[in-house]
């Protein structure tokens, strides 16, 4: 690796604050490539599992827009980083880049960065967990704007029902052998059973009754969720009424987003039907998520799944928002498109 690009990765926020000497495993994975003028560096709606950094030239994130046309949303240059989040898991490019000049930089490959978080390199772990705060960040902006943009029909009348407490909560027991379940939900999907047991041995199993409200909006997060069975509809309040965002079924995780950001809930969370939950306060939570043995690994590993689960999902919502706005086509709705598509597309870039 060059100099520049040495001194180019000391600035950019991801990296910032690691030592030179704990970089030295992650940017050997620093692979050098070209681009000439023109050329595609990332196309939108393809697998992405890497990240770039650009080390020289200039670039263009562009992204198409629903019914035709495309929008520009970005310009980057050298110390710019693309693609972080597939350090994570498997997604797809939301934008596309174009060499505006010939660019070189360097591919940083996922399957190296598995490596090194599995051989606990120091460095890569707090480059995860740097890459999982932004990702929280990402969501709670994209939620936002979906929530300033959506359509008044979609919204329903203010949240009713009641919030959970000891008449509507039956604790460290449920109706059914839930243990048995855990193995066949995702969140556990690359657990071995003895750290299934781990897990479960510090969590509480909860069952909540239909229509209660786990949490609501703007109350202090004291707890994650995992759901075992049921379902938890997702919404958010403002002006009288609610929206609802989504709904999570079994394998999910409910409350991390509050949690990993210190911040009271954005959102409350209610029961669509009777529910199981297994609830982790949040000192568990904390020392999972910043642990590093076998089983605090696997659970990091969920929460991002999770995390990007939810990007997908939003960014859908958004995708729905832009195409009413093109069908109105008017000159407020245009805008609101435009913003709406740059928000879309600048999630898959860090300009420098």
């Amino acid at each position: 690796m060059s100099q520049v690009a040495e001194k180019l990765v000391g600035g950019i926020p991801l990296f910032v604050g690691i030592e030179r000497a704990e970089l030295e495993g992650f940017m050997r994975l620093f692979q050098p490539v070209s681009f000439d003028t023109g050329a595609r560096i990332r196309r939108q709606g393809r697998p992405a599992d890497s990240a770039f950094m650009i080390e020289s030239g200039n670039a263009e994130v562009v992204t198409a827009l629903p019914g035709g046309g495309e929008a520009m949303v970005a310009s980057l240059g050298p110390g710019s980083l693309l693609g972080e989040m597939a350090l994570l898991e498997s997604g797809k490019c939301s934008a596309t880049v174009i060499a505006r000049t010939p660019v070189a930089g360097y591919v940083i490959e996922r399957d190296g960065f598995r490596m090194l978080l599995a051989q606990r390199d120091r460095a890569a772990f707090l480059i995860q967990q740097r890459i999982t705060r932004a990702l929280c960040q990402r969501l709670r902006e994209l939620n936002a704007r979906i929530v300033s943009s959506d359509t008044p029909e979609s919204a329903a009348p203010p949240l009713a029902g009641q919030t959970a407490d000891p008449a509507g909560i039956v604790r460290g027991r449920c109706s059914f052998g839930y243990r048995a379940f855990l193995p066949a939900l995702p969140v556990f999907g690359r657990f071995t059973p003895g750290e299934i047991e781990d897990f479960t041995g510090r969590t509480e199993v909860m069952e909540i009754e239909r229509s209660r409200i786990l949490f609501q909006q703007g109350d202090p997060c004291a707890a994650a969720y995992v759901i075992v069975r049921g379902a938890l509809e997702i919404l958010h309040a403002a002006n009288g009424q609610r929206q609802r965002i989504g709904i999570l079924g079994p394998g999910r995780l409910c409350g991390i987003l509050a949690l990993i950001e210190g911040h009271p809930h954005s959102m409350s969370a209610a029961a669509r039907e009777r529910t199981v939950l297994l609830e982790l306060p949040k000192a568990v939570f904390d020392a999972l998520f910043t642990g590093r043995d076998p089983a605090a690994a696997r659970f990091q590993d969920a929460i991002n799944r999770e995390l990007l689960q939810a990007l997908a999902r939003t960014n859908n919502h958004l995708t729905r928002l832009i195409s009413q706005a093109c069908i109105r086509s008017g000159r407020k709705e245009k805008k609101q498109a435009e913003e709406l598509g740059r928000a879309l597309g600048e999630q898959d870039c860090r300009a420098a």
